[in-house]
């Protein structure tokens, strides 16, 4: 991308510099301001740069940002991530991936699952770890907080647990690893630097040849709402709606399971809530 809005990034740059205090970055107030925000020199001074160069910038005549000045200049003007991102595309730019999944789950999201008494739900990172879930996704799936941090995994335990694995029956077994692989190789372009990624890979292809072939296929895939059957020990097989909705600020996945009104999954899964407290061995 090569195309610069000098314009639009003129008038960007003006308008969220009236919004920054002195105060809001450590400066002094310092005498009477003609406009409200700061100078165009303390911009220059907080980014590191000329006020030259700075002054073209906000009368749409400067060169072309470089990717290091961009991120100076958001850093000055105390940009959100949002803002971020827009600075960089109105510069040509591509912003940089984010540093790694963000594993942490939004209050409102938790207050859902725990209302949720009668339908399975739980929320997953980008590379499927399961962050949260209710009871019922625990009596279904089986009780995560018995597990490491580091095997909360539905990619992980689907490809190095049989327990796991024998709740999907052959078909569902056989699409679930293809688009849960294909999945993970899609996230690892999105998130290049996070080690956490890099390490659940490398843990994969050392314990699952099965895993390896998948891998080395190249596929990619993002997560797509489905229809699942689950063989549970217990209630026996569920024909359930996967539903998957997707958080694009958090790159989240809250999941819910539901069966039509009047169908014996829909039986069995009212049945689940009934015995689901009485054993919550991890099964998946």
């Amino acid at each position: 991308m090569e195309h610069v809005d000098r314009a639009e990034l003129a008038a960007f740059l003006r308008r969220r510099r009236a919004r920054v205090q002195p105060a809001d970055v450590g400066l002094p107030a310092g005498g009477r301001r003609r406009t409200p925000g700061l100078r165009r020199q303390e911009v220059a001074q907080l980014a590191g740069m000329s006020v030259e160069y700075y002054i073209r910038l906000e009368q749409g005549r400067g060169p072309r940002p470089s990717r290091q000045m961009i991120g100076a200049i958001g850093r000055a003007l105390r940009l959100s991530d949002d803002e971020r991102a827009h600075l960089h595309h109105l510069v040509g730019e591509s912003p940089l991936p984010p540093p790694g999944p963000v594993r942490d789950v939004r209050p409102g999201i938790l207050h859902l699952l725990d209302r949720l008494d009668d339908t399975p739900a739980m929320v997953c990172s980008a590379i499927r770890e399961v962050l949260a879930w209710n009871a019922m996704a625990a009596a279904l799936l089986g009780d995560f907080s018995a597990l490491p941090p580091a095997d909360r995994n539905l990619v992980w335990r689907f490809f190095t647990d049989p327990v796991a694995r024998a709740l999907h029956d052959p078909e569902g077994a056989a699409a679930f690893a293809c688009g849960a692989v294909a999945d993970l190789r899609s996230a690892t372009a999105r998130y290049p630097a996070d080690g956490g990624l890099r390490a659940l890979v490398d843990r994969l292809l050392a314990h699952s040849a099965e895993f390896r072939e998948l891998w080395e296929r190249q596929d990619v895939e993002v997560r797509r709402s489905t229809r699942k059957r689950i063989i549970h020990p217990v209630v026996g097989p569920l024909d359930l709606d996967c539903e998957a909705l997707h958080d694009p600020h958090r790159d989240q996945w809250t999941i819910f399971y539901t069966a039509a009104p009047g169908t014996p999954s829909h039986s069995a899964l009212r049945l689940l809530k009934v015995v689901g407290g009485q054993d919550l061995a991890v099964r998946g």
